[in-house]
């Protein structure tokens, strides 16, 4: 019975109860609503802890999974929030139903769970790339119709780099992207889903995937093919990614000082 269910749990994951119109539609109306701005695209590296989040308050941003620590340790709330991990939900359903900001976005399959609100929008995530039997499986892909589907890639940076695209910004800063993990010696670890048994040393904050947290083998090496294939799309647009990290291994993208971004505001 166990193999029974495992073989079938990838097409669990990619079907997802059909988008209602209103889904569909809330979402089209942010199509370009923020055309020719600019934002930050927050990562949760270590590095983020070098940073003075304050200073994007007057700015958009997009953050994802367990960015509610940061709020509490600082007050930083971003303008767009996603998740597109079942583990980071399962582990956070509390901390992701009592937190708010303007956007949300989660997947579609998770609707029953999280329930409606005003600040909330359920999109039509396309989990293939995580698929062996699939045929878009590790293949990256870029959604340019958010309200139609967005596609997963390795990293929930590339459902930002999606949204981010769809409203119209063409500034995108990255910062906290460190682009270098460690899976710890202590960690559990079955196929590509890993189990904490010590804090995280990953992360911005030890809790992130803390004790008893779950989570999947990184791979960046296909992170860094999700990111190529974002970095061509909105360099073909005329539109720039650029990664204001402190330090980091991620190289592909143009650095820039993230405090001199600030200086003629």
């Amino acid at each position: 019975m166990k193999e029974i269910i495992k073989r079938f749990i990838p097409q669990i994951l990619m079907s997802q109860p059909g988008l209602l119109k209103r889904d569909r539609k809330r979402i089209s109306q942010l199509k370009d609503k923020f055309k020719g701005q600019r934002c930050f695209i927050v990562g949760n590296g270590p590095s983020l802890n070098e940073l003075d989040l304050r200073l994007l308050k007057d700015e958009y941003s997009f953050a994802v999974n367990s960015i509610f620590y940061k709020t509490k340790e600082m007050g930083y709330k971003p303008t767009f929030f996603a998740v597109e991990d079942n583990h980071i939900i399962k582990d956070n359903l509390k901390e992701l139903i009592d937190y708010q900001c303007e956007y949300m976005f989660f997947p579609s399959k998770f609707k029953s769970q999280i329930g409606k609100r005003s600040y909330r929008f359920f999109a039509n995530l396309d989990y293939s790339f995580y698929v062996s039997s699939n045929r878009f499986f590790e293949k990256s892909r870029f959604s340019k119709d958010c309200a139609k589907e967005i596609f997963c890639g390795q990293t929930v940076t590339m459902i930002n780099f999606q949204l981010a695209y769809y409203m119209g910004f063409t500034e995108i800063y990255l910062i906290g992207m460190d682009f270098n993990y460690e899976i710890p010696e202590s960690a559990i670890v079955d196929g590509t889903e890993i189990t904490s048994t010590e804090a995280d040393v990953n992360h911005f904050h030890p809790d992130y995937f803390g004790k008893g947290k779950k989570w999947n083998d990184p791979k960046l090496d296909f992170v860094l093919q999700s990111y190529k294939l974002a970095k061509e799309v909105f360099e073909q647009d005329g539109r720039k990614v650029y990664n204001a990290t402190v330090g980091g291994k991620l190289e592909l993208f143009d650095k820039i000082n993230y405090s001199d971004l600030f200086k003629l505001k």
